[in-house]
Formats: C-alpha cells, sequence, structure tokens
C-alpha cells in the first residue's frame, strides 16, 4: 500500500513479463532519483526502459504538485511490479495440436518521497 505522502504514478498493461521486470526493480528500489536513472540508462533490458518513463513521470508528478522539490531531493520510496492480465495465443504443433502461448503484461507502481535528513 502507498503511504499517502508521496507523489505516484502508475503504468498498466505494459508488454512485458513481471518476472523480467522484477530484478531491475530491486536494482532501484530506494535509491535517490538521480541514481535511479543513471542505473536505469545504464541497463540494456526492455524493463529499465519501461521503469525509467513511470519513475521520470512520478517525478513529474512532484515537481508539478510542490514547486519547492527539486530532482536531487527524491527518493524511490516504493516501487512496486505487479502481474498483468495474460493474453492467450494459439501456437500451431504438429499432428493438429497446439500449444498455449502466454504473453505476460505487467503493471508498475512508483512512489516518490523526500529525503528525509541529509
Amino acid at each position: 500500500m502507498a503511504d499517502k505522502k508521496g507523489f505516484k504514478a502508475i503504468a498498466k498493461y505494459l508488454p512485458s513479463s513481471p518476472s523480467k521486470v522484477r530484478p531491475v526493480a530491486d536494482l532501484v528500489r530506494s535509491r535517490s532519483y538521480v541514481d535511479a536513472i543513471a542505473i536505469l540508462d545504464a541497463l540494456p533490458q526492455k524493463g529499465a526502459l519501461l521503469l525509467k518513463k513511470v519513475v521520470k513521470s512520478a517525478a513529474a508528478n512532484a515537481m508539478n504538485l510542490n514547486k519547492k522539490l527539486d530532482e536531487e531531493q527524491l527518493v524511490v520510496a516504493q516501487l512496486f511490479v505487479d502481474d498483468g492480465p495474460r493474453m492467450k495465443r494459439v501456437w500451431p504443433r504438429s499432428h493438429g495440436r497446439r500449444d498455449i502461448l502466454l504473453k505476460r503484461q505487467c503493471h508498475i507502481t512508483v512512489v516518490l518521497d523526500e529525503k528525509v535528513g541529509k
């Protein structure tokens, strides 16, 4: 659950498996905003690009709602990567059989908050 304090951004129905995005999310959780963006820029995974967009959106929400905040004051307080719906697709196999291909989706929630102390 997100606290009442903090600035939140949610991205839903992203076309990537949550199990592939979660290891990237673990790298930036509880880091400062500047460090998190630097880490996500350096990573080659698709999940890093998706996370970077959501973190930047939460930062934009923070800057617009509170004019006194600066980027250096923000910290990734909470970061969730949840399962989204799965699309089922049919993959033809030999002898008239088929396999079910699950295309997984994820929901990403980011909560940024101010640094406590220095």
